[in-house]
């Protein structure tokens, strides 16, 4: 979830289906007042890493690309070895399509934490933004090599491989996904999505069943559905 938010290619609905709000988040005024407290404090102390780490967060949250790189390089300024910074850094840059500073920052992450799986998962998902198909799908076979256990990486090789068009082997995969983590109602209908679009629609019906018999209300997926009757 999803880093690149996500940076699985899911409707609306499965958004439903995955997430749940909170009554504590913060709205973009309360976000704002936040910024102005850190910069008052970073103007008092302007050597903390940890002040400009939070700042530089807050202006993700805010959608201020250009400000939390620039705070994430102050950071590694003084701080050259800063995994957050570099991480973070590489978000931002991925959000403005800065594809090579991004892969940059997320390989140095990756030299620093070599089972970093955020950071693989976000080279690989910048390698999609680049275009580079044959690249990315290096990333992900590496993957799912080094974390066979997570149902996150199976996933994700999965909505790499159905924009692809390689179908049987997404399905493959999410039915891996699916395997390691059977609760996850967001999984089974990107499942059934797939199977619809291969066009084995009775399968997609049973593969919907089954999510409403597992508690999933039959009315979130009323499109899917009747997709299974056209």
């Amino acid at each position: 979830m999803t880093l690149f938010a996500s940076l699985l290619r899911l409707s609306a609905a499965i958004l439903l289906l995955l997430c749940s709000f909170s009554l504590s988040a913060q709205t973009a005024g309360q976000w704002r007042d936040s910024l102005a407290v850190l910069s008052r404090r970073i103007e008092a102390n302007p050597s903390s890493t940890d002040l400009r780490l939070r700042k530089a967060a807050v202006n993700i949250e805010l959608g201020q690309w250009e400000y939390a790189i620039e705070e994430y390089t102050r950071v590694l300024a003084m701080d050259p070895q800063s995994i957050a910074a570099h991480f973070y850094r590489a978000y931002a840059s991925a959000s403005l399509r800065r594809w090579a500073d991004a892969r940059a920052d997320y390989e140095a992450v990756i030299a620093a934490a070599p089972m970093n799986m955020e950071a693989r998962l976000g080279l690989a998902r910048v390698a999609v933004g680049a275009g580079d198909a044959a690249a990315a799908m290096d990333h992900y076979n590496r993957l799912v090599e080094l974390f066979p256990d997570s149902a996150v990486v199976w996933a994700a090789r999965a909505d790499f491989e159905r924009g692809q068009k390689a179908y049987a082997a997404a399905l493959d995969d999410w039915d891996r996904a699916i395997c390691l983590q059977p609760a996850d109602a967001g999984y089974r209908l990107s499942r059934a999505d797939l199977l619809l679009l291969m066009g084995r629609r009775r399968e997609a019906r049973a593969a919907l069943d089954e999510i409403v018999s597992r508690g999933t209300p039959r009315g979130l997926l009323l499109d899917w559905y009747k997709r299974c009757a056209d």
